[in-house]
């Protein structure tokens, strides 16, 4: 567990559905971090900086390389049912690397890869993190 986390800078909130995701992430796992932020360069190369929101926008990324059918099944269902996850629609919840449960979205088209179809993966998952379930 790292000093500080999403967890720390995050409301929290409610999921779309009552759906969680919890298998492990799998090779490396990134963490971007920004704000609602625009930078407007004038002709003589000063800024004007506007905040538009307080609020940090935080996306996670990784990819499953190797999954059994059952979790690849799993993924494939929540992404595609839509009573669930209904595609990049509803946010749902996520059990994280940290330990920590937060809701999220989709944030990408889904591929599934396989390897003479008895191994399957998606070589790019990313999720947008709206929020935190109160620990």
């Amino acid at each position: 567990m790292a000093a500080a986390e999403m967890y720390d800078y995050l409301s929290t909130i409610t999921a779309d559905v009552d759906q969680t995701l919890a298998i492990d992430a799998q090779g490396s796992l990134t963490e971007e971090g920004s704000f609602n932020q625009v930078i407007h360069l004038a002709d003589d190369a000063s800024e004007e900086r506007i905040t538009l929101s307080s609020n940090p926008l935080f996306y996670v990324s990784w990819p499953w390389n190797v999954l059994t059918e059952a979790e690849a099944g799993t993924i494939f269902d929540l992404y595609f049912d839509a009573a669930k996850a209904n595609g990049m629609g509803n946010s749902f919840k996520w059990t994280a690397h940290d330990g920590h449960t937060y809701v999220v979205r989709f944030d990408c088209k889904l591929s599934r890869t396989g390897q003479a179809v008895s191994r399957w993966g998606y070589p790019s998952v990313r999720l947008r993190v709206l929020g935190r379930i109160a620990d």
